[in-house]
């Protein structure tokens, strides 16, 4: 009975954590920890390591869907990746030394500065004047590795405190570091942030975390529609309107949690 009454509401909250992804590429997996606890009752610190297994599958299969129109920037996304996954398990150790309640407040701060990025966020038509510039035929310097693997660090750090993706760090860094096109970028995103969710599963995993089961499954169920749904309506929807459109959402969220914590 417990299993059928969380079923839709494991689906649906799936589905909003992987539509956001899959049209934004940063930011939008900072949704599945408030939703896992307030929406499914989750306990904080199972949410955490929840959200960063369910967001890292689902930004993989996103990953496998935009390498097959060629979208991902593989160099770039692999060294950013490098530092993400060294970076996790630190994250994941630290977070276990925070008392829940500061670390909701903690995630809820970081929800209001993350919608106020989405909010001001490099629109879609402007120029992508990076550094380090990789499209035809440019290379990476050492300089740029490390611009990419300190980001990737703090992504990797975010990530492990948070069970978030860490692609509103990722897809800004790439546009500025490699100055590739923001579709690029989120394509991109979606490969750092199962790599780097993937290192801090496995960091969670040895540590004995346990991951409710069947709503892990509902969950990730949900988010993989919600990826082909947010890949197909990314096409047609105007980038700025939609990142106001989450941006207030996160505030809204950010202000609930504050709240109830």
């Amino acid at each position: 009975m417990e299993t059928c009454m969380l079923e839709w509401p494991g689906l649906l909250s799936g589905l909003v954590v992987g539509l956001s992804l899959g049209l934004t590429g940063g930011g939008g997996s900072i949704f599945a920890v408030p939703l896992l606890i307030y929406a499914l009752g989750v306990e904080p610190r199972t949410a955490i390591g929840l959200s960063l297994a369910a967001v890292g599958v689902t930004a993989g299969f996103g990953a496998v869907l935009r390498a097959k129109s060629g979208e991902i920037e593989w160099l770039p996304g692999l060294v950013f990746a490098v530092g993400g996954m060294a970076f996790a398990p630190l994250g994941i150790r630290i977070g276990h030394h925070l008392a829940p309640a500061l670390l909701l407040s903690v995630f809820a701060l970081l929800m209001t500065y993350v919608g106020w990025r989405m909010w001001r966020g490099k629109a879609d038509g402007d120029p992508a004047t990076g550094p380090c510039v990789v499209r035809n035929g440019g290379r990476l310097s050492g300089q740029c590795y490390v611009r990419l693997i300190l980001a990737g660090a703090v992504a990797g750090l975010l990530s492990g405190l948070f069970g978030i993706g860490g692609g509103f760090v990722i897809v800004p860094a790439l546009i500025y570091v490699t100055g590739t096109s923001i579709h690029r970028a989120v394509a991109t995103s979606l490969l750092a942030i199962f790599l780097i969710s993937a290192s801090g599963v496995t960091a969670h995993l040895i540590q004995g975390q346990q991951f409710p089961m069947p709503l892990s499954a509902l969950f990730v169920a949900g988010g993989f529609l919600g990826m082909l749904l947010g890949g197909a309506m990314g096409k047609r929807l105007s980038g700025p309107a939609l990142r106001k459109v989450f941006a207030v959402a996160m505030w809204g969220i950010g202000l609930y949690m504050l709240v109830r914590r």
